[in-house]
């Protein structure tokens, strides 16, 4: 699937020259973690500038899963890559039709808050075929993508009515705060409020949602954390502890000018795109035997998140002075525009060039 991947970038150009040093684990500002042995080094390429661009998933019917997307969730198509060759499509999806979007008008890749469907030809035509949602074994890795909305329980009456299934209505269970829908190929979609929902409006204004996280689970809390910002440039935004039920959940992105403080509000962080969730469940890390699923083997579903740099170059040679682990270097193959890296648990890390694909 690598190969397939690769031939998605092309005509990537360095832009803008911005020196950084490394950043470390928790604020993602200022101090380095000594868990790594990688020397100090000055690059020519700031870390607070990159962007979480997307996240892939495969699909069987891109026909159904276009439609899903935009008429239940607002998304629109902003662009779309064929490959007949290698018999693949890839579509761009993302909140773009209003002033009222993040990043209205900009390139695709060069911005957050973008779905990325890969469709292999004649997937749709095949009864036995079927993508891995990531939520059940074997496969079990990938969790979900959220959508933030304006009015939560109007969004979710309104996504009811148009027959929409769900893995969970705001009405079960004990926390009425939070519902999953089902897409058509059975990913999960995490549907919460922002922070000025309204639970008596009877209204929801599409144009106003936010696509605003993907989560995965890890393994190794620590392993990860310092990969996503150490290695990065992540900050860790929020981190939700329930050791009643045995799981931590921490919120990374890449930190914008009015989240100064360490910790930032949940409600804060509803209302922005480009995070990332990690879900920890407690002892998974002191168990050898245990791993969870990148998605890129059988079963497949989910493919990676890409993160987008000012420099691709130097942001590359940065990665690889940090001894990160690499599925595809930039100077692999004939692809030299794009390159993958693989976190701790083996996800899939896609590294591009803004606004030049």
């Amino acid at each position: 699937m690598l190969s397939r991947l690769s031939r998605v970038a092309s005509h990537i150009k360095p832009t803008t020259t911005t020196t950084t040093t490394i950043r470390g684990i928790g604020t993602g500002i200022g101090t380095r973690s000594t868990g790594y042995q990688a020397k100090m080094a000055t690059y020519q390429t700031d870390t607070s500038s990159y962007k979480l661009n997307h996240t892939m998933l495969r699909v069987k019917n891109p026909i159904e899963s276009l439609k899903f997307y935009s008429e239940n969730f607002g998304l629109s198509l902003i662009n779309k890559l064929s490959f007949p060759e290698a018999k693949f499509d890839l579509f761009f999806l993302a909140y773009n039709d209003s002033v009222k979007s993040e990043s209205k008008d900009n390139h695709w890749s060069d911005r957050e808050g973008v779905l990325e469907l890969t469709h292999n030809y004649g997937t749709e035509n095949d009864p036995n075929y079927k993508v891995c949602n990531g939520n059940s074994d074997p496969g079990r890795g990938f969790g979900h993508i959220c959508i933030s909305v304006d009015n939560l329980q109007a969004a979710c009456a309104r996504l009811e009515k148009s027959g929409v299934p769900f893995q969970k209505k705001l009405s079960d269970g004990r926390m009425k705060h939070i519902a999953f829908a089902l897409d058509p190929d059975g990913y999960w979609v995490e549907i919460i409020g922002m922070k000025d929902s309204k639970p008596e409006a009877t209204t929801t204004d599409l144009s106003t949602y936010r696509f605003n996280h993907t989560m995965i689970r890890v393994k190794d809390k620590d392993a990860s954390l310092e990969f996503y910002t150490s290695r990065m440039g992540m900050s860790l935004l929020r981190t939700h502890e329930s050791p009643e039920n045995k799981f931590n959940l921490y919120f990374l992105g890449y930190r914008r000018e009015e989240e100064k403080t360490k910790d930032v509000e949940a409600a804060q962080l509803a209302g922005r795109e480009g995070l990332l969730e990690l879900t920890w469940n407690y002892g998974t890390e002191s168990d050898p035997n245990f791993s969870y699923h990148n998605g890129n083997t059988e079963p497949q579903g989910f493919g990676h998140i890409c993160v987008a740099v000012d420099k691709l170059e130097d942001a590359c040679q940065r990665f690889e002075d940090l001894n990160v682990n690499w599925k595809k270097r930039l100077t692999d193959g004939r692809m030299k525009n794009v390159a993958f890296i693989q976190d701790p648990d083996g996800y899939w890390v896609e590294i591009i060039q803004k606004g030049s694909m």
